[in-house]
C-alpha cells in the first residue's frame, strides 16, 4: 500500500507498511486476514504453451526463499496467461527497473531498450517468456492458496488553514518525534496539552471529517484538493513521513468486539455508516487505534502516477501490489490468480511487487493497488479474496 498503513504508499505507504500504502492494508487487512475467503473459481483451461525453445529441458527443484517455497512450473500452468493485456505491464515494469533487485540488471537493460509502445500484448508475453521463468509460490508446508486485499489513494478536500468545518489537522512529524519512543498515543495527542505542544506549527492542511484524516493515515498517503489562503486550489499529495511507534489496531475489529458490527459489515463503507449513526462514540472508536501517522507534502506533477511504494517507485493502478519482501523481492513481476470483490469475476494479470505493509505477511499474500477515486475506494474497502500467485524470475 508508498508507505502506507500501506507504506502500502515507506507509503500504509508504508504507514502500516513500515513506512509510507492500507486498507494495510486494505482498510481492515489485519481484520480481514482472519476470516476465511470464499473458494477460488475453477482454473481456466490450460493455455497454449510457448514455443519449445522458451522452455527449459528440466524445471529443476523447488527453492526456499524466506518463508516461502518457489516451485518452477511451465507457462501453461498460469491461468489466463494469454488473455492478459500484457503490454500494460510495461510502465510498471520500467518503474521497477529504476531500482532493480539483484539479478535483474540485465533484464532491465533489455526492458528499457524494448520498444514496448509498438508491441502487441502477444509480443509482450513472448518477450517475458523468453527471459523469465515462472515459479509457483507456496507456504513452507506447500499450501498454494492465500489471501489478497486491496488499498487505494484517498482524494480528500482540504484547506491550508482552519476555516468552517475544516478543523482536523494533518501534521508533519514533530521535532521531538525521535526523542520520545514510543511517542504519544492518538488519544493523548487529541487531549493532553503536553502532547499537543509538539504539534504546534506542524499542521500541513486541514480536513473536515476525522474519518478522512484516519483513512489518509491508514493508507499512508493521499491526494488533497487543497484550497489555499488566497482562494486558489491545487492538487497535492501528502506522503507518509513517520508514525508514533504505537501499535496499529483495526477499528473494524474493535467495532466487532464491541458488538456494533458483524464481520461481513466491517468494510470501510460499513465503518463510515456506523460513525455517522454514532457521533457520540466517534472518538472512542478513533482512540481504539493508538497509532498516529505524520505526513510530508509533495507536488503532484503527474496525476496519472500513484504514490511511491516501499520500492521507492511510483505505483501503477491495477499493476502494482504490496507483498512480503522476505518472500518476494521488490521489482519482481508476479502473476495473480484471484477474483474481484462483489462480482467475483476472475482477476488474472501480471503485476509488479513494489510495496509492502505491516499486515502483508506470508508467502501467498498480496495487497492490490486500485488507484484513486470513489471506485478504487469501493473496491479496495471490500477486497478480501482467495489468491494464488507465481513469480516471474530471470532465467539463469
Amino acid at each position: 500500500m508508498a508507505p502506507k498503513a500501506s507504506s502500502k504508499i515507506t507509503h500504509m505507504l508504508t504507514v502500516f507498511r513500515s513506512a509510507a500504502s492500507a486498507l494495510c492494508v486494505a482498510i481492515l487487512v489485519s481484520l480481514l486476514a482472519c476470516s476465511s475467503p470464499p473458494p477460488l473459481p475453477p482454473a481456466a483451461p490450460e493455455t497454449k504453451a510457448p514455443t519449445p525453445d522458451a522452455l527449459p529441458a528440466t524445471l529443476g527443484p523447488a527453492a526456499v526463499r524466506g518463508r516461502s517455497r518457489w516451485v518452477p512450473v511451465r507457462w501453461s500452468e498460469l491461468p489466463g496467461w494469454e488473455a492478459d493485456r500484457s503490454a500494460e505491464l510495461w510502465p510498471a515494469l520500467l518503474r521497477g527497473c529504476e531500482r532493480p533487485a539483484a539479478g535483474w540488471e540485465s533484464v532491465c537493460v533489455q526492458a528499457r531498450a524494448a520498444a514496448m509502445p509498438a508491441f502487441s500484448d502477444e509480443a509482450a508475453r513472448t518477450w517475458l517468456q523468453q527471459r523469465l521463468q515462472p515459479f509457483r509460490v507456496e507456504s513452507p508446508e506447500g499450501a498454494p492458496e492465500g489471501l489478497i486485499t486491496g488499498y487505494f489513494e484517498p482524494l480528500v478536500e482540504a484547506t491550508r488553514t482552519p476555516r468552517g468545518a475544516f478543523r482536523i489537522a494533518l501534521y508533519a512529524p514533530p521535532a521531538d518525534l525521535a526523542a520520545r519512543k514510543p511517542y504519544w498515543t492518538r488519544q493523548q495527542l487529541d487531549t493532553l496539552p503536553a502532547a499537543q505542544q509538539g504539534l504546534r506549527g506542524r499542521a500541513l492542511a486541514y480536513v473536515a471529517d476525522p474519518l478522512d484524516a484516519l483513512i489518509l493515515q491508514i493508507q499512508g498517503s493521499g491526494r488533497l484538493n487543497l484550497q489555499e489562503n488566497d482562494g486558489s486550489r491545487k492538487l497535492v499529495r501528502v506522503a507518509y513521513a513517520g508514525h508514533n511507534d504505537q501499535p496499529y489496531k483495526s477499528i473494524g475489529k474493535w467495532l466487532i468486539e464491541q458488538g456494533e458490527l458483524r464481520l461481513e459489515q466491517a468494510s470501510w463503507p460499513g465503518i463510515k455508516a456506523w460513525a455517522r449513526q454514532n457521533p457520540k462514540r466517534l472518538n472512542e472508536m478513533l482512540w481504539s487505534n493508538p497509532r498516529f501517522v505524520f505526513f510530508r507534502e509533495e507536488p503532484l506533477p503527474d496525476p496519472q502516477l500513484g504514490p511511491k511504494g516501499a520500492q521507492a517507485v511510483a505505483l501503477t493502478p491495477g499493476r502494482s501490489i504490496a507483498v512480503d519482501p522476505l518472500n518476494i523481492p521488490y521489482g519482481t513481476p508476479v502473476w495473480l490468480d484471484t477474483t474481484e470483490p462483489l462480482s467475483n469475476t476472475p482477476l488474472r494479470r501480471a503485476v509488479m511487487a513494489q510495496d509492502t505493509g505491516s499486515a502483508i505477511v506470508g508467502a501467498v499474500r498480496a495487497d492490490y493497488f486500485w488507484g484513486w477515486g470513489s471506485e478504487a475506494e469501493a473496491q479496495a474497502g471490500r477486497m478480501k479474496q482467495p489468491l494464488r500467485l507465481w513469480v516471474l524470475w530471470p532465467k539463469v
